[in-house]
């Protein structure tokens, strides 16, 4: 329990440093671009088995993880704008109803069987995504109250579906690890590529105060990934148990991190929508 604990904890921060970005004045995206180098050196250093790395490319799953590292850059600099933008809580919410697409797909590609139970979690999870975002007296829908949270929700659920994907008909028991590993080094060299493409009309100079964040937000990130997957390796409680878990924890901490350090406010719609995240994450965790 206590390795789904600190994973629960560094995830929930990571929405929390997202929201410390735009008070220190850090450049999101150099930041997450920095992130993603952490991660990776990370997931080496912690990674016990032995592999050349000219073995890697020859993974059925490789050209998968360029693609994954494209969307880990993209996903992860709107979740951070929504967080920024729009609240910490809203940013949790839209970030785990996402997990609703991979079962959807699942349905679609891998003929899995939806019950009526699962259908009801999936509906109550596009409207807590709506009813956690709107805020009060908005009379004109603005880009930072509805289509941010959108585009975390279909984009974390894109990438978890691609990573099921990958999973069911490319990866052998025991890749996932250094496929972690290759994701997270597809992104830091797929924004690195980005930097220098940018630089050609504007020179880049280092930021220290971006590298530092990128730091932080290395290993936070790093962590919630590595404590989620020894959590699962325990023989107490099984997955879907632990996922539920998991994200509703998620949620919860994350609206009271919003609470506590940024004075977020929450109207009775958005704490329906948390409520309404909350039973439908366990209704499509559910078996």
């Amino acid at each position: 329990m206590l390795d789904l604990a600190l994973s629960i904890l560094f995830s929930s921060s990571l929405f929390v440093i997202f929201k410390l970005f735009t008070k220190y004045n850090i450049q999101t995206l150099y930041a997450i671009i920095a992130n993603y180098v952490v991660a990776c050196f990370f997931s080496m250093l912690f990674y016990e088995d032995n592999v050349a790395l000219t073995d890697i490319p020859q993974k059925p799953w490789f050209l998968g993880t360029l693609a994954l590292g494209v969307l880990f850059i993209l996903v992860f600099n709107i979740m951070a704008k929504t967080s920024q933008k729009v609240g910490v809580s809203v940013a949790s919410v839209a970030a785990k109803m996402s997990l609703v697409i991979p079962v959807v797909v699942g349905v679609l590609l891998y003929k899995e069987i939806l019950g009526p139970i699962k259908i009801i979690g999936i509906i109550l999870a596009l409207a807590a995504v709506y009813f956690a975002s709107i805020k009060n007296r908005t009379i004109t829908v603005k880009v930072e109250t509805l289509v941010l949270p959108i585009l975390v929700f279909l984009g974390s659920g894109l990438v978890d579906t691609t990573i099921k994907y990958l999973q069911v008909t490319h990866m052998e028991k025991g890749d996932f690890p250094l496929f972690s590993t290759t994701v997270f080094g597809a992104a830091g060299i797929t924004g690195i590529i980005f930097i220098l493409i940018k630089s050609i009309k504007s020179p880049i100079r280092v930021n220290l105060r971006n590298v530092v964040a990128g730091l932080v937000l290395g290993v936070f990130n790093y962590f919630s990934i590595y404590f989620i997957l020894r959590a699962l390796e325990n023989d107490f409680i099984n997955s879907a148990s632990i996922f539920t878990i998991n994200n509703v924890a998620i949620v919860l901490l994350s609206t009271i991190f919003g609470i506590i350090f940024f004075k977020e406010t929450l109207s009775k719609k958005n704490w329906f929508g948390i409520g309404l995240a909350v039973i439908s994450i366990i209704l499509v965790a559910s078996t």
